[in-house]
């Protein structure tokens, strides 16, 4: 799979939301969720079927929350585990956190 092939939606609610990946019409890839916990977004849940992992997905899903998340000003809690771990790898991240 290219990496244009990968199409992220945000999908915002009053108080949670998710980041949803698609490879092409229909087809749901992963997605990311979090919940509003004053001005942060813990993100609780990164779920990319096992068929698909490996490929960038969960990745790309967490870049994308980064980069709202520096464009919008709030703060991410990294409750998932995966998120967390890719927080450890991108020290430059830190000033995000809750």
């Amino acid at each position: 799979m290219e990496n244009d092939e990968i199409v992220i939606e945000r999908h915002d609610h009053t108080t949670h939301g998710e980041y949803l990946v698609s490879i092409g019409p229909g087809e749901a890839a992963g997605k990311l969720t979090w919940t509003q916990r004053g001005d942060a977004r813990d993100a609780e849940h990164t779920i990319v079927p096992p068929e698909l992992r490996g490929q960038g997905i969960a990745g790309r899903l967490v870049d994308a929350l980064v980069r709202d998340a520096r464009r919008e000003g709030f703060k991410i809690i990294p409750s998932c585990s995966y998120v967390a771990a890719q927080f450890d790898q991108h020290p430059e991240w830190e000033p995000l956190r809750a």
